[in-house]
Parts: C-alpha cells; structure tokens; sequence
C-alpha cells in the first residue's frame, strides 16, 4: 500500500515539475500540424494552442496563430462541404475573431492581430450570412481591421491585407459595396509577386470584371480563368470554370 501511495505521491510532484507546454503540447507541435493542413491536423492545432493559452493567455503568438488556425479550420471545412460547415465557420469564425483581439490587443502595432480578425469575420459571415454579420456592426470592425493591417505592412502574409480589402468591397450589399474601391485594390494586389501564386487573387478580380461588364473586361477575365483553371485546388478550379460560363 506504502508502494501505491509514494506512487501516487511521485506522479502529482512531476507533474508540478513538468513544464505546462510538455503536458499539452507544444508551439512547434501545433505549428506543424497546421503546416499539414487539413481538418484534423487544424482542429488538433487548435486544441494545443488553446491549451497553452490556458497557461499563457496574453502570449501575442499563441493567439494569432490560434485565430489563424480557427479561421482555416472553417475555410476548409466551407471549402469540402462537410455536414454542417455554416455551424463550424460560424463557431471557429467567432472563436478567431476572439484570439485575433487578444493578439491586437497585446500587440496593436503589429499586422498579425488586424489582419486575422478581419478574415475570422469574415469565415464567421460565412456561416451566419452577411447581412446578420452587417445587423451585428462587423463591417466597421471588418474594414478597420483590414486597413490598419495594410497600414503597418501590406505585404504582410502574402500581401493579405491588400487582396481582403478587395474582396471586402465587392461583397459587401448594396449601397455599401463599391466596385471602385474593389478594383482598385485587385490592381495593387496583381502588380504583387504574389497574384500569380493564389487562386483567389485571380478569381476574385475575374469575378469582378464579369460583374462590371464590357467586352474589355471580359476579355481580361477570360484571359485570367484561363491561368486560374490550372489550379489542382478542386474547389477554386470549380469556381473557375463556373466563371469562364459566362464569358464564353
């Protein structure tokens, strides 16, 4: 019994000892997982993160890369159609949108905290539709988020902050979307390096000169799905060709 008990003894004094980050995993553990990707690798990430946000809540790195993971992992659960993907983007969008302010908070200087709370609003409009998100004054939140992220670095994330603030123009309802703004950010997001590596750059401007009309645009979106429709990404080639229907 005298065995048993030091036993027991023995165990709760590791624990003390051992680190908090050894129990629930650590950074590079969940940093990794979500380089895999994937929704398993994603929800795992995020469990870790949050674990070690339980020790460490005002960790400026924890909470961002917790808000990016949540935000991923309801893009990807949108993306693949899983059974009730509007309930998970609007959970995960909400949850990021919380570590995304922690993150702005401890660090208002940086990009990190702006950018992912504006792309966690947006997975969690996703969810619950836009106009609840509009009922619930995310658009100010949304486009201050966004342009103090293109503020204090632009090219932040593979010039993040330059494409969402584009896409936050031509999405949102009328009166208040503006095609302008809209196309003005596409132009500075395509003259970026990175406009040829992202399906969504090219989507979503094509998508806005079909939407704009003319023989000239057109033109310049059909040009564009053409590259756009090489991608291996199912969903975004889908898109594509959905796109190139209308300006066959």
């Amino acid at each position: 019994m005298k065995r048993v008990h030091m036993g027991i003894i023995f165990f709760a004094l590791a624990a003390l000892l051992i680190p908090f980050s050894a129990l629930a995993g650590t950074v590079a553990e969940a940093d990794a997982m979500f380089e895999q990707g994937g929704l398993d690798n994603y929800a795992k990430a995020i469990g870790i993160y949050e674990q070690l946000l339980k020790a460490t809540p005002g960790d400026f790195d924890l909470n961002w890369k917790c808000a990016r993971a949540c935000r991923e992992y309801g893009e990807t659960a949108k993306k693949q159609e899983v059974e009730g993907w509007k309930e998970i983007c609007k959970e995960y969008g909400k949850k990021g949108m919380h570590y995304a302010a922690e993150a702005r908070e401890i660090k208002p200087d940086h990009p990190a905290g702006h950018y992912y709370y504006g792309l966690s609003v947006g997975i969690y409009s996703d969810g619950t539709g836009i106009l609840t998100a509009l009922k619930e004054g995310l658009k100010d939140k949304t486009q201050s988020s966004f342009e103090k992220a293109y503020e204090l670095d632009k090219m932040y994330e593979d010039a993040g902050s330059i494409l969402a603030l584009g896409r936050f123009w031509a999405v949102l309802p009328w009166p208040m979307a503006s095609k302008k703004k809209s196309l003005a950010y596409y132009r500075e997001y395509q003259k970026t390096p990175y406009f040829q590596q992202r399906d969504e750059g090219k989507i979503y401007l094509s998508e806005l000169l079909i939407d704009k009309g003319g023989k000239t645009n057109k033109t310049e979106a059909r040009q564009i799905l053409e590259q756009a429709m090489k991608t291996d990404d199912a969903y975004f080639k889908a898109w594509a060709e959905r796109l190139m229907d209308k300006v066959k």
